[in-house]
């Protein structure tokens, strides 16, 4: 990696394989793709393409058969602190209160509990739970949980933000909810965001750029700039540059209609 790059996370010439019964299924091939701080990226592509693969190596959690990842210019092979992960599910303990499941990375870190719970609180009224913080997760809705599942990554303040469809499972109309909850949040805060999902319209309408994936062996199609105006509302999508992007961003995956 050039001393001047100026990436927050980068790969080069990534490959993930993984072996059972005596044959190999190769996930990746040759990823290389650069994120740059304050970023919003997306990542979309056909099911089982490696798009899940590929965050969970960004994050440390999955080792790479082949390649180099970098973080800051340094390489990265495991969990930091400075990158935080959201899954398909908001993975919330059924026996702790919604503010316990938020403030467990606090706890898992080895922080102040009562220094944090300060942050809990604010970002749990900032994604509409205030009043919640009791509540226990079975109490709550599909989309709540989901908005604790995002305050929970966001406590400890990290730099980069992962997110593995964490809006797929819900409804239509929750799921743009939450988009712009993320996009709202996201404008404050100036995070570095890499956002996997299924859907087309969703990655365009979240992100700077868009990468789209082959079918496996997964490997970068193409990068799409995404150059609609900022902060996005719903009036985006009304626009003829926002249906542009979504037929570029369909060709390239060989979605006809």
């Amino acid at each position: 990696m050039p001393a001047l790059d100026d990436s927050i996370l980068a790969v080069q010439g990534l490959y993930k394989a993984y072996t059972g019964r005596g044959e190999e299924l190769l996930a990746l091939r040759d990823i290389n793709l650069e994120v740059y701080p304050g970023e919003f990226i997306s990542c979309v592509g056909p099911s089982g393409c490696g798009k899940s693969t590929l965050l969970n190596i960004l994050g440390g959690l999955l080792d790479r058969t082949a390649g180099a990842v970098w973080f800051k210019g340094q390489e990265h092979n495991e969990p930091r602190r400075e990158i935080g992960m959201m899954f398909q599910t908001p993975v919330l303990f059924d026996w702790r209160t919604i503010l316990d499941n938020v403030l467990l990375p606090v706890e898992i870190l080895g922080l102040s509990k009562a220094q944090y719970c300060v942050r809990a609180l604010e970002l749990l009224d900032l994604v509409g739970l205030k009043g919640f913080e009791k509540a226990y997760p079975r109490e709550l809705s599909g989309g709540m949980q989901q908005r604790a599942a995002l305050s929970r990554v966001l406590v400890y303040d990290p730099e980069v933000l992962l997110l593995d469809e964490p809006f797929g499972a819900l409804d239509e109309f929750t799921r743009e909810a939450m988009n712009l909850e993320l996009l709202r949040i996201w404008d404050s805060t100036h995070k570095t965001v890499v956002f996997v999902t299924h859907n087309i319209n969703e990655a365009v309408f979240l992100a700077d750029r868009v990468v789209v994936m082959t079918p496996r062996p997964g490997e970068i199609a193409q990068v799409c700039k995404i150059d609609l105006p900022r902060p996005r509302t719903r009036d985006v999508m009304r626009l003829p540059g926002y249906a542009e992007k979504v037929f570029e961003v369909r060709e390239v995956l060989g979605v006809a209609h």
